[in-house]
């Protein structure tokens, strides 16, 4: 109604579909009738546990590893955003039946409401003279999830209604590997539904579904929940109002489904609680049941509340963009620990793997904030690391397997975050922590990777010997440059040097930084020599980047195998790369006039403004005789393929601000803030993604020019 239009005018950066509330610590969704254009979501996770739901319900859980112990099926189906986990209710009286979430029940005149937390999201929702109110989170330690629905009678009658839980399960990487294999049954002790998968022994354990103990009807079988054609939207077992047969054990089509009657008088109020879960054991798995059944949610929900709010109050910026303060005091953090530290996944993907440089990154951001889970990955990282001196692009955390590659920035970054942590905590004490190298059979030039699981060395050294032998094998090519092997940062440009000959300016500038900045280190442990050595050859580097990276009007990229010049004005595709030119300005090692025409090159070539947009390079792979990789099989202006890929947009924004060019720096910060993508709703269906969180790129082509990526 009216009262709700205008409470929905008073968020901030209302877009006609939502905006920020409660100080802009939450993103509410006010759809109504009408869904999101993509799936707007919220990842919820502690450390080894956590979730995915989206505004219109849905979602899936894991636990300990997002992609290969999902609990529940991962879809990321954009069109039919399809749910493994619903929470129904059921009039006994009329048989009428809807859900809390516009998914999968969605009625035409119901009052929906989203409101996505840092560690939580809630559903309000108003019909059939209900109020239902359904909160889901995760304790900030447990592997349990919790759907805290409250139904308030506002009809002015007595209603008898059921509340049925159901989930699918899956147990595995998806419910074709897992699900067939999945036994359950009923706990004689709780009462709840208990699942396992004896096959999937990478992650062995015990999954529980709970109804607040109040079930007084199950089934694990999903073809008697669902009916033989039936669906989400209409289960045969609540359409028919049939009793649940208790039917539970192995070889069938596995599921929970848990019913309980719930009387209200008019005006009353009352609360179930649903929980889903994976213990070790039999016994953890009822000691977890049993104490989320009486705990104190409104406890746990603040002692979540607490947790986020330690994370973003270290660090608050105030400035005259209010788009600017609310990203940077709670979005960005929040999404760089708990989707991609925790979680690591989303809606699009759901890796559950560390990468090496990825998380690095990631957990740079957090140093201000959690210096202590800086520091965690960095020995993470360290450990991932072969004596050879190269590392695992991304491994599994359960067992460590992983790709070894020919990429040549990885071994660069340990070193790199390492002197930004010191300079940021002053903890020298890390350089000093031995941790194992890990052993596999060596990577022949003529293969990009391998996948295996790796030995863990008896051989040791300290982060310090770690951070070395990385940078020592930094090697150089023809023109003194660092050899770009099959990837640099620019994974998709595997084939520029896949035969050890091809170079990288972008990763020259990156390798100069970080030898000035880790040579004090190692001047500050005596190891006089190799200091004075890094630094020589960070002098003799930058003379060779200027030599031969310099095009006249901007820097390079790089160099073919063959000595073709890449990112060059003699290029017909790739002509000017926006990394080649930000870190001229970063690393402070291109000469100042050269690095000023450099910056102006760049925003002259790749600065757009209608729709306004950073392309990493211009134009776009398609037809060129050379072959860069994969980053080719891209369509135009979409990811590494010449979209605006944020992480190199961000970089561009440091440089102009570095070059005192403030304008420009929020000109292009603007570009990749979420906020400013979609401030109308007609803007909200050109970008299509999240206006809450940064999507990893944003297409730069026609005709979907302007539409966020399917990433974070």
């Amino acid at each position: 109604g009216a009262a709700d239009t205008d409470a929905a005018r008073e968020l901030e950066f209302f877009n006609g579909l939502g905006g920020f509330g409660s100080q802009g610590r939450e993103y509410v969704i006010t759809t109504g009738g009408q869904p999101t254009p993509l799936p707007w979501i919220n990842v919820i996770s502690n450390c080894s546990f956590g979730f995915q739901v989206s505004s219109e319900g849905g979602g899936y859980t894991w636990a300990r590893n997002s992609r290969d112990n999902a609990l529940t099926p991962w879809s990321n189906d954009p069109v039919g955003d399809r749910p493994g986990e619903v929470v129904y209710l059921r009039d006994e009286e009329t048989g009428e039946l809807w859900t809390p979430t516009p998914s999968p029940i969605r009625h035409e005149h119901a009052q929906y409401r989203c409101a996505h937390g840092p560690g939580y999201t809630r559903f309000d929702q108003r019909s059939h003279g209900i109020v239902l109110t359904q909160v889901l989170f995760v304790p900030s330690d447990d592997p349990v999830k919790i759907f805290r629905l409250t139904i308030r009678n506002d009809s002015p009658r007595r209603r008898t209604l059921s509340v049925t839980a159901y989930v699918e399960w899956t147990l595995g990487a998806s419910r074709g590997h897992g699900a067939p294999y999945v036994i359950t049954e009923l706990d004689d002790i709780t009462r709840a539904i208990f699942a396992r998968n004896p096959w999937n022994t990478a992650f062995p354990g015990v999954a529980f579904a709970d109804l607040s103990g109040l079930q007084t009807e199950w089934t694990g079988d999903r073809r008697e929940f669902l009916g033989r054609h039936g669906s989400l939207d209409a289960p045969a077992a609540l359409v028919a109002g049939t009793p649940f047969t208790g039917r539970t054990g192995a070889a069938l089509d596995s599921c929970a489904a848990l019913r309980a009657p719930i009387e209200l008088e008019a005006g009353a109020t009352t609360e179930v609680v649903f929980l889903l879960g994976q213990a070790s054991d039999a016994m953890q798995a009822r000691e977890l049941v049993k104490r989320y059944r009486v705990a104190a949610l409104d406890r746990e929900l603040a002692a979540i509340a607490r947790q986020w709010n330690e994370l973003d109050g270290n660090l608050q910026v105030k400035t005259p963009d209010r788009a600017f303060d609310l990203m940077m005091n709670h979005w960005l953090l929040y999404q760089a620990l708990a989707c991609r530290t925790w979680a690591r996944a989303a809606f699009y993907q759901a890796s559950g793997a560390y990468g090496f440089r990825d998380q690095l990154q990631d957990a740079m951001a957090l140093g201000l904030a959690r210096p202590a889970l800086l520091r965690e990955q960095i020995l993470r990282a360290a450990s991932r690391q072969f004596p050879e001196g190269d590392v695992q692009h991304w491994w599994l955390p359960h067992n460590g397997s992983g790709v070894r590659t020919h990429i040549s920035d990885d071994r660069v970054w340990l070193a790199y975050v390492t002197a930004q942590y010191v300079q940021l905590t002053g903890d020298r004490s890390i350089l000093d922590v031995e941790l194992p190298f890990i052993e596999g059979p060596p990577l022949p030039r003529e293969r990009h990777d391998s996948f295996f699981e790796p030995q863990v060395s008896d051989e040791t050294a300290t982060l310090f010997e770690h951070c070395r032998r990385g940078l020592d094998g930094a090697y150089l090519g023809a023109h003194g440059l660092p050899l770009i092997g099959t990837g640099d940062w620019n994974d998709g440009m595997n084939r520029v040097g896949e035969h050890g000959r091809g170079e990288s300016v972008w990763l020259g500038w990156f390798l100069y930084a970080t030898l000035n900045a880790f040579a004090p280190l190692a001047q500050a442990r005596g190891e006089l020599a190799l200091a004075t050595g890094w630094l020589g050859h960070a002098s003799k580097l930058r003379n060779s980047l200027e030599a031969h990276g310099w095009d006249g009007e901007w820097y390079r990229r790089g160099f073919f195998d063959d000595g073709t010049p890449l990112g060059s004005a003699s290029n017909d595709e790739c002509q000017i790369d926006a990394i080649a030119q930000s870190w001229s300005v970063i690393s402070g090692a291109a000469q100042p006039q050269r690095a000023e025409k450099a910056m102006q090159s760049l925003e002259t070539h790749l600065l757009r403004r209608d729709p306004p947009l950073a392309p990493l390079f211009t134009p776009p792979f398609e037809r060129s005789v050379q072959e860069p990789g994969y980053v080719k099989a891209y369509p135009k202006g979409i990811r590494e393929n010449g979209g605006q890929y944020n992480h190199a947009a961000a970089w561009t924004s440091i440089a102009f601000a570095l070059q005192g060019k403030a304008d420009r720096a929020m000109e292009v910060w603007n570009m990749l803030n979420p906020i400013r993508r979609a401030p109308t709703r007609a803007e909200v269906q050109r970008y299509k993604v999240e206006p809450y969180v940064v999507a990893a790129d944003i297409y730069t082509e026609g005709p979907h020019a302007g539409r966020g990526g399917t990433k974070r």
